[in-house]
C-alpha cells in the first residue's frame, strides 16, 4: 500500500578494514580485526509490481572490467558494487562493476562473512543518486522513504576451519 518502488542491497558486514594478511599464504586474517560493509549488489527503482527476481537476472557471472550500468530489467538502476574499488588497482579487472557479483571472502580469513540481502518498500519511483552510484549513496537517499523491509542473511567461507 503506497509502495512506489522497491530497491534491493547485498552487503558483507564483515570484510577486513585492512587488506596487510588478506590472501596471504601463511597468514590469517584475524577475528579481532575492525570490519567494514563490502556492498555485492545496490538495486533501486524496481516496479511495484515487481514479484520477483529471477536468478542471474542481474548477474550473469564476474566479467572481468564490470558489468555495463546502470540500466536493469524492470526499470530499475544498479549502483555500482565494491568490487569497483577493490579492481582499480589491476589493469585486467579495472572498471565499473554493476549489478550482483557475488561472495568471495578471503580464504584464509578467521571468521565466516554474513551475506545480508535487504529488501525496501519505498514511497517514491526514484531515488535520487548520482549517475553512478554507491550503496552508501543509496542508502542515504532512501532515508524517510522506506515503509517497510525484510532482511534475509547467509553465511559463507572459503576457509575451511571456519565453522557456519
Amino acid at each position: 500500500m503506497g509502495t512506489k518502488s522497491f530497491a534491493i542491497i547485498c552487503h558483507d558486514p564483515d570484510v577486513p578494514s585492512r587488506g596487510d594478511d588478506v590472501n596471504k599464504e601463511g597468514r590469517v586474517v584475524p577475528k579481532s580485526l575492525a570490519r567494514i560493509d563490502f556492498f555485492h549488489w545496490v538495486l533501486i527503482d524496481l516496479s511495484p509490481d515487481t514479484k520477483h527476481v529471477a536468478r542471474v537476472e542481474h548477474s550473469d557471472g564476474e566479467v572481468a572490467s564490470g558489468k555495463h550500468g546502470p540500466g536493469a530489467p524492470r526499470d530499475g538502476r544498479n549502483g555500482i558494487n565494491d568490487y569497483t574499488g577493490w579492481f582499480a588497482g589491476d589493469t585486467e579487472m579495472a572498471g565499473d562493476y554493476y549489478g550482483y557479483d557475488g561472495p568471495c571472502p578471503p580464504w584464509n580469513d578467521a571468521i565466516p562473512h554474513r551475506y545480508v540481502f535487504t529488501l525496501y518498500a519505498l514511497d517514491v519511483a526514484q531515488l535520487r543518486v548520482p549517475a553512478k552510484f554507491t550503496g552508501s549513496d543509496a542508502r542515504q537517499a532512501m532515508q524517510g522513504h522506506v515503509l517497510a523491509q525484510a532482511t534475509v542473511t547467509g553465511r559463507y567461507a572459503l576457509n575451511p576451519s571456519v565453522k557456519l
